[in-house]
């Protein structure tokens, strides 16, 4: 059980681009990077954000593994025992490496199975997913492209800092994704980025009370701007 329990699930109840604003205020340095910055595709926008603890790797598939096969297979389970190791929950962040990012799918129903099986929440990576009928229960993935194949798909590094469409992730950073994209934070700014989100929050809501109302016009949202700026 994560220390960080109650935070993750107040995290939770907002969606990724709140979580962006609410870095702006809580890191300003951060207000231009850290997050992804081209599309990905949500596999279930239904579902709500996911919260948790990046694992990462990079993955290639345009060619075989170099690896011998008991080696390749020592090298896979060394890649799923990370998911089961340091602070919990997990989310997988895997950058396809190929000049072709997405050639073959790393993720579709059994890699899902598996990472639930332990503990990993989803996934954010710039490569292919497929399966997206029976995929695990309740897993998120939010994946650059969708595919038929998984070609010579196999993992590369173990824990090295990636890059998914812009966003920089070490292992251990804290991640926030849902169907809009990914931010990534270092998880002690968890209370400050929640104090952020309380803040936009009522200052958002004067705005969006003005705009809203019947008799909206330049007048009022003059006055609800200054109203806003006056909440702290």
């Amino acid at each position: 059980m994560s220390d960080y329990e109650a935070a993750f699930a107040e995290l939770r109840k907002f969606d990724t681009p709140t979580i962006c604003n609410a870095l702006e205020i809580a890191a300003p340095e951060r207000r231009g990077y850290g997050y992804t910055v081209r599309p990905l595709v949500c596999a279930r926008p239904q579902l709500p954000p996911i919260v948790g603890f990046a694992r990462t790797a990079t993955i290639s598939s345009m060619r075989p593994g170099r690896r011998p096969a008991k080696q390749a297979r020592e090298h896979r389970l060394e890649y799923y025992r990370m998911f089961t190791e340091g602070p919990q929950p997990t989310i997988a962040v895997i950058q396809d490496i190929d000049d072709i990012p997405g050639y073959g799918a790393h993720w579709g129903e059994v890699n899902s199975a598996i990472h639930k099986g332990l503990g990993c929440l989803g996934c954010v990576t710039n490569g292919s997913m497929r399966d997206l009928d029976v995929l695990a229960d309740g897993f998120q993935i939010c994946a650059g492209v969708v595919g038929p194949s998984h070609a010579f798909v196999h993992v590369e590094e173990i824990g090295t800092t990636v890059n998914i469409h812009g966003m920089q992730v070490s292992p251990g950073d804290l991640i926030h994704a849902d169907l809009h994209g990914a931010v990534a934070f270092d998880v002690k700014l968890v209370d400050d980025v929640i104090k952020a989100i309380d803040l936009l929050t009522r200052r958002e809501a004067k705005i969006l009370d003005a705009a809203r109302a019947p008799d909206f016009g330049i007048d009022k949202l003059a006055q609800a701007m200054a109203d806003a700026d006056e909440i702290h």
